[in-house]
């Protein structure tokens, strides 16, 4: 059974933009076959504008590569964005953290893979599996 798990935008943005190191330990994580990924318009928002912008033609089909993997895309709709208020009220959520964690609660994900520091607020959600990478990028090679 694949672990179906979200990727926040700081995860995809440090893969391809980060660090040689950092990439090296976010890439096994997006090229394991144990996991399937859930997508959403409002990972696609956070990521692709900006290297489109900047006509970073590599970093823009990487993404769009990644997010046509993606076995399954998160619907928006009115109760979404309810609950992505809702969040935000209860846990002090930036408005796309809260986005985010509305689509991988809607999508009852195994895990939510961030790189948020384990004590920022989209770590505390109680609702939400969350894993955050922020150590392990820091972690010696």
């Amino acid at each position: 059974m694949n672990k179906r798990t979200y990727v926040d935008a700081n995860v995809l943005i440090a893969a391809f933009c980060g660090d040689a190191a950092t990439a090296a330990r976010i890439f096994p994580i997006l090229d394991d076959s144990s996991r399937s990924f859930v997508g959403s318009h409002f990972l696609r928002l956070e990521t692709l504008p900006k290297p489109r912008f900047h006509r970073r033609a590599d970093e823009v089909r990487f993404i769009e590569d990644f997010l046509a993997a993606c076995g399954e895309h998160v619907a928006i709709d009115d109760a979404l964005l309810a609950d992505a208020e809702m969040l935000a009220s209860r846990y002090d959520l930036s408005p796309m953290d809260a986005l985010h964690a509305s689509a991988a609660l809607r999508a009852k994900v195994d895990e939510f893979l961030t790189l948020e520091k384990p004590e920022r607020p989209l770590c505390r959600i109680e609702e939400l599996p969350t894993t955050s990478l922020y150590r392990k990028m820091l972690a010696q090679p």
